[in-house]
């Protein structure tokens, strides 16, 4: 059996709830980064001797300028084989629909871009015609589990996502 040794990461979304819209980021500052090209939520790496809400607080706030005002863990996600890399990630994804300070309109990674709650979800849509008519690029895995963010389900989903590099193999996740 091999154990699995992670990097541990934030993976935070905010939801504007007048306008009903998402901020992502859309990865276009470097070429050469791995999710080029490709819209996400912000967040990263857990710094040494820092909890996860420490690091989603501080990832939110360089990558977006905002300070949480409200952050709900809604749940996590085991990857591995992930990327070109290949890496073991373990997510923590959470929920923000209250902050403070004004948005970025861009960080060191990409454009930071509101889109409507709507698109984002037909992104993740299982009809390939409606994923295509929201053209989101994401990683495929995420429309896997970015309906569940933004349910109304008070339970935490807690999911294994293997990969091939940059193809989910599976999903598998429980609700608690």
């Amino acid at each position: 059996m091999m154990v699995f040794n992670p990097i541990i990461g934030t993976l935070i979304y905010l939801l504007e709830r007048k306008t009903n819209s998402v901020l992502l980021i859309k990865r276009d500052a470097r070429p050469s980064d791995d999710h080029f090209g490709k819209y996400n939520g912000v967040g990263g790496k857990l710094e040494v001797d820092e909890s996860v809400v420490q690091g989603a607080r501080r990832e939110l706030l360089e990558e977006t300028g905002l300070t949480a005002a409200s952050l709900r863990m809604r749940g996590t996600i085991s990857w591995s084989n992930f990327g070109p890399r290949r890496e073991e990630w373990l997510g923590f994804i959470f929920l923000v629909d209250q902050w403070e300070g004004d948005v970025f309109a861009e960080n060191h990674e990409g454009t930071l871009e509101w889109v409507a709650l709507d698109r984002l979800l037909a992104a993740c849509d299982e009809d390939a015609s409606v994923r295509q008519a929201a053209d989101l690029p994401m990683w495929e895995g995420d429309r896997h589990f970015i309906p569940m963010v933004f349910d109304d389900d008070p339970s935490q989903f807690h999911g294994v996502m293997p990969y091939d590099g940059d193809s989910p193999l599976s999903w598998k996740f429980e609700r608690i």
